[in-house]
């Protein structure tokens, strides 16, 4: 079934969507009619950086680029925590005309500089360090340290230290970019199964419009950054499209989020709405008894939730404890991160296990032969659109498997509804063959995630000389808990097919996540399945 984009997007006279055209205007608007305005929240003391500074700070970075010798179009890489460094650097570099490359700041030095090489990243950008982490290694590529100071009545001053001009060599996949290239974001994996994605300027606005216009946001919205910059969630979700809108973000105490501290930065910045991945939301539900200020402190219009399936249970509880609709979204790199999400309530109804309506996409739902299937069957999801990436760079084979005509095979299992709503069942690759009978990993975690007492489930599978493959799961209990292996079997057994009941179930303290909080399965395979 194919949902085409006019028939997805809610069409409002109530709501002005940002008119921008990519990274460089991102901040236009608001300096012309809002110049005062807060724009970021940031350090421990929580100081107010405006609109004007921002910036003020963005082309003062943009000019001493300018002079190093790079041109518009060479890639540079940033290595920063969500601070007010990656902001400034972020939006100085797409003034000068540079596509940037975020770079998680915990990747090894082998595989960072794996990656800089192969994007052929001329210079890299480097910022504080986020708490607790190293301090970036010795790079083949020359490093530039930005540092921003604010004082306590909002003043701002930026200093680069570049060095030498730098030895301009286009090589790797920065043959494949152009001054149109405003980012490349690499997705999750290792440095071999890592790809580039490069997203212009034109995916970024459109990735912006379709956030904002959702959810409605605007000057009075203010968030606090949850997610790391270096991932689509958090860059344009909370970074970009705040910013765009004329809102505010608040930047934690040494750029990275701290359950312990994150009520009181909501209620420092009055944040009207967060975006979080479904582990951090279980870790502020387990939290919420002792630490959440209850909703006349924190009044939170929405909560969002993206980058991994969240289970009904986490989210009807977080609904009724925070008083506020928790609204799923779905979307991936390729896709410059929001391809659909549920409406707010008054635009639309929540259904339960959706992920929502298209944001600006056509949606299509094809069986194994590319065929669109009928509403309510399941298939691949596939998407094309303004926000689609044009393909990966330097991989000319992976691009001819993952995109067919402009449209983008997300290699996820999900059906759409008579109403244009998108429900997933899993990924194609990550199915568990028994004996003929195909189970989706994600399907058993969410009925197992349900079973009272349990915080989080890991599906795998496991060779079997008989079936091929067996059915295992491990599954981490809420503090205080003392529920055991058969307690959450016999939940299973009634609520699941005999021959999707995890074969084998063990109870463990925790499980591996990625680095932007989604289960790691790499990991869990490597670790429990024999």
């Amino acid at each position: 079934m194919a949902v085409p984009t006019a028939a997805s997007v809610r069409n409002t006279n109530r709501y002005r969507t940002p008119a921008v055209t990519g990274l460089v205007d991102l901040l236009e608007r608001q300096v012309r009619d809002r110049p005062r305005a807060r724009a970021l929240v940031v350090t421990g003391d929580r100081v107010e950086l405006s609109y004007r500074a921002l910036a003020a700070l963005a082309e003062d970075v943009a000019a001493r680029l300018g002079s190093t010798g790079l041109r518009r179009g060479d890639a540079v890489g940033l290595v920063c925590a969500n601070t007010s460094e990656f902001v400034v650097a972020l939006l100085g570099a797409a003034r000068a005309g540079l596509v940037i490359a975020p770079m998680d700041p915990a990747l090894p030095e082998s595989q960072m500089s794996a990656r800089l090489e192969a994007l052929g990243a001329q210079a890299i950008l480097v910022g504080p360090p986020a708490a607790g982490a190293a301090p970036v290694a010795q790079l083949r590529v020359p490093a530039w340290t930005l540092r921003v100071d604010i004082s306590r009545a909002g003043t701002a001053t930026a200093t680069l230290d570049t060095g030498a001009r730098v030895v301009r060599n286009v090589r790797g996949a920065a043959r494949e970019l152009s001054s149109h290239d405003a980012l490349v974001l690499f997705t999750a994996g290792t440095t071999d199964q890592a790809k580039m994605v490069p997203l212009t300027h034109a995916n970024v606005a459109a990735s912006l419009r379709g956030i904002c216009d959702i959810y409605e946001l605007g000057p009075g919205d203010a968030t606090v950054a949850v997610m790391p910059f270096f991932h689509g969630h958090g860059l344009f979700a909370a970074l970009l499209a705040t910013l765009a809108s004329g809102g505010c973000v608040l930047l934690p105490e040494r750029g990275r989020f701290s359950a312990h501290t994150f009520w009181d930065d909501v209620r420092a910045v009055a944040a009207t709405w967060f975006t979080a991945v479904p582990t951090i939301h279980e870790i502020l539900l387990d939290r919420s008894a002792r630490e959440y200020p209850g909703p006349e402190i924190a009044p939170l219009k929405f909560v969002r939730s993206c980058s991994a399936p969240l289970n009904t249970a986490t989210q009807r509880a977080l609904e009724r404890t925070l008083g506020a609709p928790l609204l799923s979204a779905y979307g991936m790199t390729e896709t410059t991160h929001q391809a659909t999400s549920e409406p707010q309530p008054k635009d639309g109804l929540l259904k339960q296990g959706s992920v929502g309506r298209s944001t600006g996409v056509d949606l299509r739902v094809v069986d194994p032969d590319g065929r669109p299937c009928p509403a309510g069957t399941e298939g691949e999801v596939w998407v094309h659109g303004p926000t689609v990436t044009r393909g990966y760079l330097a991989n000319p084979a992976e691009t001819a498997k993952s995109f067919a005509d402009g449209w983008f095979r997300t290699g996820d299992l999900g059906s759409v509804d008579e109403d244009g709503y998108l429900f997933l069942t899993g990924r194609l690759k990550n199915l568990i063959n028994r004996g003929g009978e195909k189970i989706s990993p994600e399907h058993v975690e969410d009925i197992i995630a349900g079973c009272p007492g349990v915080a989080e489930a890991a599906v795998f599978a496991i060779p079997d000389a008989t079936y091929g493959q067996r059915v295992g799961a491990v599954v981490v209990v809420r503090e205080g808990e003392s529920i055991g292996s058969e307690h959450i079997l016999e939940y299973c057994r009634d609520r699941l097919s005999a021959f999707e009941v995890p074969d084998r179930l063990d109870v463990v303290a925790a499980l591996p996540h990625t680095a932007k909080g989604a289960l790691d399965r790499r990991a869990v395979d490597a670790q429990y399945a024999p």
